[in-house]
């Protein structure tokens, strides 16, 4: 994945937009932020997830995702390594960031129930955990 790739992902999110934001581009829905580029470095980008999703993610694929340092990170800013990530898992994280911020009535126009449950991978951790 690129940094380019992972832009379009972004801005393929209904209504999305980039703002530059410290220094680091960033992709917003209804003014609100959902993903960063560029943090730390050009490496990574920052997704905006809930604790929950974070910890999905994080289980189901430990070499993309990796939690933020500090508070941010345990509010569930979730950091993505680029070189790691594949385009069908970042988008459905991306999804879910968009989801969080998005405006409620265009998140029911838009929001696809298939990308709600994030990466394939997260699903069956998720479903794993239930069952015990």
């Amino acid at each position: 994945m690129t940094a380019e790739q992972f832009r379009r992902l972004a801005l393929s999110m209904p209504e999305a937009s980039e703002v530059g934001h410290m220094g680091h581009p960033d992709f917003r829905v209804g003014g609100k932020i959902f993903a960063t580029l560029g943090y730390p470095d050009q490496k990574w980008g920052v997704l905006k997830l809930t604790p929950e999703q974070q910890e999905a993610v994080l289980a189901a694929e430990p070499r993309v995702f990796v939690a933020v340092k500090g508070g941010w990170g345990r509010r569930g800013a979730t950091a993505v390594c680029l070189r790691e990530a594949k385009t069908r898992s970042l988008r459905a994280a991306l999804a879910l960031a968009w989801r969080n911020v998005a405006p409620a009535t265009l998140a029911a126009r838009h929001f696809d129930h298939e990308t709600a449950r994030g990466p394939r991978s997260a699903r069956r951790v998720a479903r794993r955990r239930t069952m015990r």
